[in-house]
């Protein structure tokens, strides 16, 4: 395994024996075999055919791959991924929390199905998924306690050890936190904290390159649909990748590829910008927490990184190529709500920012698994906006399970399903941060 992360880190570019030439992280790219060929004085092939192709790289594509061989696929699995580097990912940009409040059960589910699988993570792959179950704390002033109160009951109800406090009880078990405007606050005791999505992605793709995963570098500029069905994809080199199904993870660039293939996905990319600082008296265990303002903080590595879920009346589609973090936004939003709610927060330093990009689903802000309803051989792994690293695990073999079998055999995600979005029906997550 660590020859697997060293490759992931980077390397020399080779050229393979089958003449692909592998970029620095593991990619080959598509227009390598017309190279090859001409080289030895034969017209290069235009096309290639894959049981199944995979649009995007990242830790979505990644578990999905690796969940198809688990499941028994035998064919041939290309992974496709624009940005090899992964330094607009959000998998590299996300805050890597992993949580069980949400307000829906089936959320709750993907979660705990997705933490068992990095609590095992080592003994499966040989690297530590770095998890710290160091829970999570949700703060709610008094016009939300209502749904706290109703987002905890299902909580408890589908066995998760969360416990819901006043103010007292919560400065008491966190002495570093004002209660100022807070009626109550949820604190995972265990199965809640955050982990390394990069470890996690450079074993599953390792792990998926010994199982016979093509890793592709290239950007999908066509979808071609022949009698309901997809039959290929072009890329931007003019290869064309033919495919018995196609799998769309293309994390925020999602509904664009959709629109390819005439199918209206409403996944877009919405910034999130992220800041880290350093502070010179730190509160001690302090779990993910998130304030009543949509600040949200959590510890990492000698300091903590923080940032902010701002209103719908805020928000709105990001251009896909910015990746400018708001400066205003700490000194105006971000520092003033950590001051007032965690007091030794009133010093610190900032120590560096950087922006990832939520494939944020505007119709009900929750994940669209699984198969789409007319084009059957089209399928969906995306639109998670902000808790898709975290459910990677559990999502990709829920896709990977109807690529396989036709249906969902470990967890029934059909209500995460296209056919919601047909139909205008919105199963919708409260819980998004």
């Amino acid at each position: 395994m660590v020859d697997v992360l060293a490759r992931f880190a980077g390397g020399a570019q080779g050229v393979l024996a089958s003449g692909l030439k592998e970029d620095s992280v593991g990619f080959m790219t598509a227009h390598s075999t017309q190279e090859a060929a001409q080289g030895a004085g034969r017209q290069a092939p235009r096309s290639r055919r894959f049981g199944v192709v995979i649009v995007g790289g990242a830790i979505m594509g990644a578990a999905a791959a690796y969940f198809l061989r688990e499941e028994g696929y035998e064919g041939s699995i290309a992974v496709v991924e624009r940005d090899t580097g992964f330094a607009h990912a959000a998998t590299a940009l996300s805050a890597a929390g992993i949580r069980q409040q949400f307000s829906l059960a089936e959320n709750i589910r993907l979660s705990k199905a997705s933490l068992e699988f990095y609590r095992g993570f080592e003994a499966r792959f040989g690297v530590s998924a770095g998890l710290h179950e160091q829970g999570y704390l949700l703060l709610a002033p008094p016009s939300g306690l209502a749904v706290l109160q109703a987002n905890h009951a299902i909580q408890r109800a589908e066995g998760c050890d969360i416990v819901l406090e006043g103010p007292g009880a919560l400065t008491a078990r966190h002495p570093w936190l004002s209660a100022d405007g807070i009626a109550a606050g949820a604190t995972g005791l265990s199965g809640e904290g955050w982990f390394d999505p990069w470890s996690v992605l450079g074993a599953l793709r390792g792990a998926n390159r010994t199982r016979n995963v093509t890793e592709i570098s290239g950007e999908v500029v066509a979808v071609s649909v022949l009698h309901n069905r997809i039959d290929a994809v072009t890329l931007a080199d003019g290869a064309i990748l033919s495919c018995e199904s196609l799998l769309i993870a293309a994390g925020p660039n999602s509904g664009r590829v959709a629109a390819m293939a005439g199918v209206d996905l409403p996944v877009e990319p919405r910034k999130r910008s992220v800041f880290r600082f350093r502070c010179p008296e730190p509160p001690q265990a302090v779990p993910l927490t998130v304030d009543i303002t949509g600040v949200w903080v959590r510890p990492e590595g000698d300091g903590f990184i923080c940032g902010w879920s701002p209103p719908s009346t805020q928000d709105g589609p990001a251009d896909p190529g910015d990746f400018e973090p708001d400066h205003a936004l700490f000194e105006e939003v971000i520092w003033p709500a950590l001051a007032e709610r965690v007091p030794a927060f009133e010093r610190l330093r900032l120590a560096g920012m950087w922006v990832g990009h939520y494939d944020y689903n505007a119709f009900d802000q929750n994940a669209v698994i699984g198969p789409h309803p007319a084009l059957d051989n089209l399928h969906f792994l995306t639109g998670f906006s902000g808790h898709g690293v975290q459910q990677a695990p559990a999502a990709g073999r829920a896709a990977a399970e109807h690529i396989v079998h036709g249906r969902f055999r470990t967890l029934d995600c059909a209500p995460f399903g296209f056919a919601r979005l047909a139909r205008g029906e919105p199963f919708a997550e409260r819980n998004v941060i």
